[in-house]
Formats: C-alpha cells, structure tokens, sequence
C-alpha cells in the first residue's frame, strides 16, 4: 500500500506528525499550508488543515497527466476535519525572468504553445467550481506561481485560490454564513490556517476561535 494511504483521514496535526517521524522537514510555509520535504529531497507533502480550494488545481494536474508544466502529483487526499494533504514533486524558485515570461505566454495563450492547454482547461474548471465552491476566489496566474524541477523545467502551483480575507470576514461578522455554506465536519481546524497562526493578533485569534466555536 502507498505510505501516504495510512495518512489519509488524519487530522492534519497527526499527518504532519507523521511526516517529522518519518524524517520529513518543513520547507515552505503558505497562506493555508505547511510544506514537508522528503528526505531523499524529492517530493513535498503540503499540509493544510482547512482546505476549500486545492482539489481544483489536483484536478487540473490530474485532468493533464504528464504536461510539461504542471507538477507531478504523487498523492491527494482529504485529511480529518477539511484539511487536505497533496504530495508532489520538489518545485524551486525560478529566475523572475523565467517567470515573467511563462506570465506573457499564457496572456497570450498562442496555438500550439503548451500552456494554452492548460490555460483553457483551468478556465473550465474555474468557472464550475464558481458555481459549487462557496467562498471561490478565482484563477491565479502570477509569476509567484511559477516554479522549476530539479531539470529546471517552469512549473506553474497554485492556479486557484479561495477568497480567504473573505471566508475569515463571513466568520467574524456573520458566523451563521459559514455554518451554512461549509458543512460541519470540514471546518473543524478552520482556524488553523497558517496565514491566521502567522499573522493574527491574539485577540483576533480568540474572536475567530469564539466564533468558530458557536457554530457547533
């Protein structure tokens, strides 16, 4: 069986606990994850404990197995409580050059170039999950979101991206929204995120955690 089988349904805690064990070590951290880096350096483990959008861009890689420039996915699968954990190839920065350019080239979206595909095919996917994602943020193209494998071939991450400032608003001001919109057993750690740990006030912590907890 995959070793990453025996992660799934996990809380995101015991997965990245797992993962330390395991002799993983974090290399990146995100807005709504934590990235584990195997010890052989070849694949990441992304980590999130509240995940309303990345299944989309799983779809997407998954949908276009094998094109050039999206990664290769090793592992996807939901983790106890909404979160989610991806494994995929290791992905480094690229030159802002190398990036600005993959940017030009899909604004352009030329016949026969490669990205064009993808392009096309993430559009689709945007727009269905508009209709069935609530808090769906959108496409997100920038030169942020261009990485490279060890060949230092461009990869494009993160395509998609839900409305966070947003869903942490709706929680805040309107808690019954959210109950409403995110079903109870996929925002138990809604307030884990990395982006909250990272950079909220204690104060604003507790108010988010308070609400959360009056939805249960």
């Amino acid at each position: 069986m995959n070793w990453f089988e025996s992660l799934r349904d996990l809380s995101h805690r015991e997965a990245a606990g797992r993962l330390l064990a395991d002799g993983w070590n974090v290399c990146g951290l995100g807005d709504w994850a934590t990235v584990w880096r195997s010890p052989d350096g070849a694949l990441v483990a992304r980590v999130s404990p509240f995940e309303p959008a990345y299944e989309v861009f799983v779809e997407l890689c998954r949908t276009l197995d094998g094109h050039p420039l999206l990664p290769r996915i090793e592992f996807d699968g939901p983790l106890m409580g909404g979160g989610r954990l991806t494994v995929m190839e290791f992905l480094m920065p690229v030159e802002p050059a190398v990036a600005d350019a993959v940017v030009v080239r899909w604004a352009a979206a030329a016949d026969g170039d490669p990205i064009t595909v993808v392009r096309r095919e993430a559009e689709r996917l945007d727009a269905e999950a508009a209709r069935s994602i609530p808090f769906w943020g959108g496409l997100d193209h920038n030169p942020g979101n261009v990485l490279q494998n060890a060949a230092g071939e461009p990869k494009l991450v993160d395509l998609f991206y839900a409305a966070g400032l947003e869903i942490y608003r709706v929680l805040r001001d309107d808690p019954a929204r959210i109950a409403e919109a995110v079903p109870a057993d996929r925002r138990r750690f809604i307030c884990d995120i990395a982006a909250l740990a990272r950079l909220s006030s204690p104060d604003e912590l507790a108010a988010l955690r308070a609400a959360a907890d009056s939805l249960d």
